[in-house]
């Protein structure tokens, strides 16, 4: 079971929990209908996911055999053949498409935009796995707007609308998770000397400071978002003080990778670092206060 969960990267759908995003900063959480959609999104946004890993293992199975990482993947390894890869791709593509008419007719409404978004999403990823993730700041931006994308999709099945500057600091910060991953395949290829084409573009200095602009990006787009007018009716004034707990958690995450020179992807330093941890568990206390307890 083990390989298989491996081979869908269940541990990255972690991700897609910004399909919450909208439910959240709306402060519907506990609407159990709106909540029940959110769940669905986020099941169909999975399975989409596992189809492009799957993807993109597949077309990368000799690449990943020479990378000291990457070459213990089911398929790189051998431990999944090619034949059970592509019947297990072809199961998901099925359970999600029947998930998406399921959740359509089990709440009586039109999902066609949703739809588009998971469609648009699979293309896109289809884009970058067979091209797109060679081409340097194209890949990037491609990873980032996934992101927004999982946003989209959580406003479009609940029918939330979403703050442009969430959008925005979505963006960014997802610029910042996808610059970190790049640069710790620098600092890995530094070390045992093999490289890919994708990191043609790049170098560790050109990654720090884009790393540095892109946390900065997120700040601001966190400040306004919480100083907007709408936010700042729908919860309370104090929520600009959340602003202290998203500051710490990108300072830490910047002095993990610049000063520790820590070259995990950086949803393991997410995953390993305590300090990080508990700012963010602060982080959505504080804001569900604000939410929940207004007055």
């Amino acid at each position: 079971m083990k390989k298989y969960l491996k081979l869908l990267r269940v541990e990255q759908w972690v991700k897609n929990l910004f399909v919450f995003v909208p439910l959240f900063f709306s402060g519907n959480i506990t609407n159990i209908d709106l909540l029940l959609k959110s769940i669905f999104a986020f099941v169909i946004f999975s399975l989409a996911a596992s189809v492009v890993y799957i993807l993109n293992d597949y077309n990368d199975i000799e690449a990943d055999r020479k990378h000291p990482e990457k070459r213990r993947r089911p398929l790189a390894s051998g431990a999944i053949s090619k034949s059970k890869a592509v019947g297990i791709l072809i199961g998901l593509i099925v359970v999600d498409i029947a998930l998406v008419f399921f959740t359509k007719i089990y709440f009586h409404e039109l999902l066609w935009k949703f739809a588009i978004i998971i469609v648009f999403y699979v293309v896109m990823n289809l884009a970058y796995t067979f091209r797109l993730k060679h081409v340097p700041i194209i890949d990037i931006f491609i990873i980032a707007i996934g992101f927004v994308l999982r946003v989209l999709a959580g406003g479009y099945i609940t029918g939330i609308s979403i703050s442009q500057w969430a959008i925005l600091l979505t963006f960014v910060l997802a610029l910042v998770l996808a610059i970190g991953k790049r640069r710790g395949e620098l600092i890995n290829a530094q070390v045992s000397g093999k490289t890919r084409k994708a990191l043609d573009g790049y170098n560790v200095q050109f990654a720090d400071i884009a790393l540095s602009i892109s946390i900065t990006l997120a700040i601001v787009c966190y400040l306004m978002f919480t100083l907007s007018p709408e936010v700042q009716e729908r919860f309370h004034e104090r929520v600009f003080y959340t602003v202290i707990f998203v500051v710490f958690a990108l300072l830490r995450y910047l002095q993990q990778t610049l000063v520790y020179n820590r070259t995990e992807s950086p949803t393991k330093i997410v995953y390993r670092d305590r300090y990080i941890q508990v700012t963010l568990l602060l982080w959505v206390v504080a804001f569900l206060i604000q939410i929940y307890f207004k007055k």
